[in-house]
């Protein structure tokens, strides 16, 4: 019993350094690369579609690299369904209801469907290799590249070039940066240590607890900016931020891995895991494009979507 609450603390205390560590991390990190002289639309693309992201992409690489495949890949798909049936769904029953537009289905709807239906495309295979890794990272490098150029494109019309300011660089922000990715792995390496004992002293399979536990921990903070976004209106910034970090996941979070290991796949993730993220995924993709706002119904339903696949996945077919 002592031992058990011992690595609920040590899970609890891991999840909460990684989410500051990633903070920090990229905070710092912006700083540096604007001293350095680093385009702001770079800068921003790149923070807005893997700061928030670094938990669950950190818990995944180490959850593979240390032998727990079945967590690393929990993690990833079970974050993308929780972002958008839980924090999506939490979103629009605070907000009344979330607008969007064309160029948000088009840009980020579309390409989260995508990569979901590569994923599961190669997850049949029985394993997840190099080819696939390297497939999911030129994905992810043109994805961003069709960023880059439409903000260019935002830039040049909303903003006259002004010179900068030179500025003196800031070894501080060297020194956080290097804590906060030394803290990001090592809080990562704990996170994953105590969620493996403890399914292992609770008999829970390691994919459970990658597809809850993990992956609901490690959203904290896109839920944390998403309900915020949401009660202030700024409804864009609420779904952007999800979609991209469900964009990352797979595409960085199974990729890089991917490189190195060759990943087996569970059967059950073929059969039920993947099909719900596609579904939902297409769901979502519907309800945008219906009348271009997601309303508290549909927010509900995303709910009880998810209520009914934890169900399943925890109760039925554990």
């Amino acid at each position: 019993m002592f031992f058990w609450l011992i690595l609920v603390a040590l899970f609890c205390i891991a999840l909460v350094i990684v989410i500051k560590s990633a903070n920090v991390f990229v905070d710092n990190l912006v700083e540096i690369g604007r001293f350095l002289g680093i385009s702001p639309i770079i800068l921003g693309v790149t923070v807005a579609a893997a700061g928030t992201s670094l938990p669950e992409f950190g818990s995944a690489i180490i959850s593979v690299f240390t032998g727990n495949p079945d967590m690393g890949v929990g993690v990833v798909i079970g974050s993308n369904i929780w972002n958008i049936c839980g924090i999506i769904g939490v979103s629009a029953l605070l907000s009344c209801f979330i607008t969007t537009n064309q160029e948000e289905i088009k840009r980020d709807g579309f390409m989260g469907l995508l990569a979901a239906l590569v994923l599961i495309s190669f997850m049949l295979l029985g394993f997840i290799n190099q080819i696939t890794g390297i497939v999911l990272i030129l994905m992810y490098g043109a994805y961003l590249y069709f960023l880059i150029k439409n903000q260019q494109k935002y830039y040049n019309l909303h903003h006259h070039v002004d010179k900068a300011p030179e500025k003196t660089f800031n070894y501080k922000q060297l020194v956080w940066t290097i804590l906060g990715f030394t803290g990001l792995i090592i809080s990562c390496r704990l996170l994953v240590y105590s969620a493996v004992e403890l399914a292992q002293l609770a008999n829970i399979p390691e994919m459970i607890v990658g597809l809850f536990a993990l992956a609901i921990g490690t959203s904290l903070a896109e839920m944390a900016v998403a309900i915020t976004s949401a009660m202030k209106k700024m409804c864009s910034l609420s779904l952007g931020t999800v979609l991209g970090s469900n964009i990352f996941n797979i595409l960085m979070g199974i990729g890089i891995p991917a490189l190195f290991i060759e990943i087996p796949v569970d059967p059950l993730s073929v059969a039920l895991d993947a099909p719900v993220l596609i579904g939902v995924t297409s769901l979502l993709l519907y309800f945008m494009r219906s009348d271009m706002k997601l309303t508290r119904v549909e927010g509900s339903l995303l709910l009880g979507i998810y209520a009914v696949y934890a169900f399943l996945r925890i109760i039925v077919f554990s």
